[in-house]
């Protein structure tokens, strides 16, 4: 979703592949319960306190910046989502998951359990809403779920996580506090390759923190 221009409230709304099966499904399927809204297309930068014109073109270069069109694909918008944090914060929240990058095996699994620092008056603490996670070729997984998270809104996502695509290279994203992973067993993915890479991006669904790290999927069996 995306305003078409900066000087009318018009909003430009895509639905994903999934909104629009519920809404073709009727019977009130298709309820709105969440949303978020990010500042991708901003470079506060250009944000200038000596504007000769006075306080009130401090941030004209901002608001004349143009926008991006709504499309459905979160690996290339919505990456910085605005969030509300307590007052007095001093820190940004950032996310740990104790390793830069996740590394396994064929058929392997493991677990990841993120923490949040500087968030709630904590050095380290896991969010009571849990964490969004997007792997973005769910090709190399046998199986991809996070724990953890009882709402509605998570086990309806992670409900679609139950079937994974071997053949189509798409993301998948699931809701919870722990992600547990296994490592692709499929040998024809691979081709003449002997590893496979993808991304795993973590988002604080309370926090706004934002945590991206390379996974890597070696072959083992011929």
């Amino acid at each position: 979703m995306g305003y078409l221009n900066n000087q009318l409230v018009t909003i430009d709304a895509i639905l994903t592949k999934k909104g629009r099966e519920l809404l073709a499904k009727g019977q009130g399927g298709f309820n709105i319960t969440q949303f978020a809204l990010s500042d991708d297309e901003i470079d506060y930068t250009v944000y200038n306190p000596s504007h000769p014109s006075g306080s009130a073109y401090y941030g004209e270069a901002i608001e004349n910046m143009p926008l991006l069109e709504a499309f459905p694909d979160e690996t290339q918008i919505m990456k910085y989502k605005l969030a509300t944090l307590p007052r007095g914060t001093a820190k940004m929240p950032i996310i740990s998951l104790g390793l830069e990058s996740v590394v396994l095996k064929q058929t392997a699994n493991t677990s990841i359990t993120p923490q949040t620092l500087n968030y709630l008056d904590n050095n380290s603490t896991t969010e009571p809403s849990g964490y969004v996670f997007t792997i973005s070729d769910v090709r190399l997984m046998s199986s991809f779920a996070a724990t953890g998270i009882d709402s509605a809104a998570a086990q309806a996502l992670n409900d679609t996580n139950t079937v994974i695509t071997n053949g189509t290279n798409v993301s998948k994203t699931t809701i919870g506090t722990t992600l547990s992973l296994r490592a692709t067993g499929v040998n024809t993915l691979f081709g003449s390759q002997t590893a496979l890479y993808a991304t795993l991006n973590v988002i604080g669904r309370d926090s706004g923190a934002r945590l991206q790290v390379p996974v890597i999927i070696n072959k083992t069996t011929t």
